[in-house]
This record gives C-alpha cells, structure tokens and sequence, in this order.
C-alpha cells in the first residue's frame, strides 16, 4: 500500500507540473508597439514547438490524471487474474515510457526553439526575439523548467512502474514468471 501512495504523491506532482507548463505557454502573450502604431504581439502560437508543447504537456498530464482514476476506482492488485494483472502492467509500464519520452522530446524541442528566440541566428538573418519580448520570454522559460521538472517526475513514475512490472519475474531466470506459493 505504502508503494502504491508513492506513485500516486509523484503523479501528482508530475500532473502539477504538467499543467503548469501548459497553462504557463498557453497564457503567455505580450505586446510591442514597433513603429508608431505598428504593434506586433508575442504569442505561443508563433512557435510551431511551443504549439506542439502544450498539446503534449495537456495531454500528458490527461493520461497520468486517468491512472490516477484507475488506481482509485479499480486498484490493480485487487483483480483476480494474474496473467490479466501481468498484461496491464506491461501496458501501463509501455505507456509510462512513451509518456516520458514525448514529453522530455516536446520540451527539448520547445527549448531548442526557445534559444533561437533568445540569441538569435545571423546566417538566417533572424533577429533576437527577447531584446524585445523579455517578459514573454522569461515565462516562456519557467515554463520549460516546469516541463523538464514534469519529465524528471514522468521518469521517476516509469521506473516505479518498471519495478511494479518486474517483480513478478523470478530473479534466478531471464524473464520468467515466479512460480505461484502455496
């Protein structure tokens, strides 16, 4: 029971941290006059990785708040089957996986894109975008931090997930299930 708490405290922190990314790059905007009365707006939807960014990070924290419904409505080690047991754990372990792999991908995009926005590229002739959307810039990093801390906590929850998996193979033979005790 006590390991089940465990994964259920990080899950919560990685669904807090998710939503905190998205809403954090969904709510950033900020506006410039340029010349005049020429105004241009800073938006996420400027940047097609912060777009994808936040798909991913709703997305993600949709799946980890789903298996924390799961785990309250019907706790897996309640089912009477072992070999159902055994299949929904190697489902819930592969989508852990996938889980933190896209999530750690969409922010390693987002960051990529985000030091294009801050230093500039001379051999596109792209300007540096933060000398002039500083505020919009700085949010748009706490949230990568956020998402990074998010992926750190996803990784946690995969490995709990691998050891809830992995402990119904016998550790004196390659991937074979324990025999039942009396």
């Amino acid at each position: 029971m006590e390991f089940l708490m465990s994964e259920v405290r990080v899950r919560v922190c990685a669904i807090v941290f998710l939503v905190l990314t998205a809403s954090l790059v969904a709510s950033d905007s900020q506006t410039k006059v340029i010349i005049f009365t020429y105004r241009k707006k800073a938006t996420y939807h400027d940047l097609q990785a912060l777009k994808i960014l936040v798909y991913i990070a709703s997305a993600a924290a949709a799946y980890n708040f789903l298996q924390l419904c799961i785990y309250f409505v019907s706790p897996l080690s309640t089912l009477s089957s072992k070999g159902y047991l055994l299949y929904m754990t190697w489902f819930c372990f592969l989508l852990d996986q996938m889980a933190v792999y896209i999530t750690f991908g969409a922010n390693t995009g987002a960051m990529e894109g985000a030091m294009i926005a801050l230093k500039g590229e001379e051999v596109f002739e792209w300007t540096k975008v933060c000398n002039r959307f500083s505020r919009f810039c700085y949010q748009i990093g706490a949230a990568l931090l956020f998402g990074y801390l998010a992926s750190i906590f996803m990784a946690l929850i995969s490995s709990l997930s691998a050891y809830k998996l992995f402990r119904f193979y016998s550790p004196n033979s390659f991937l074979r299930l324990k025999s039942p005790t009396p």
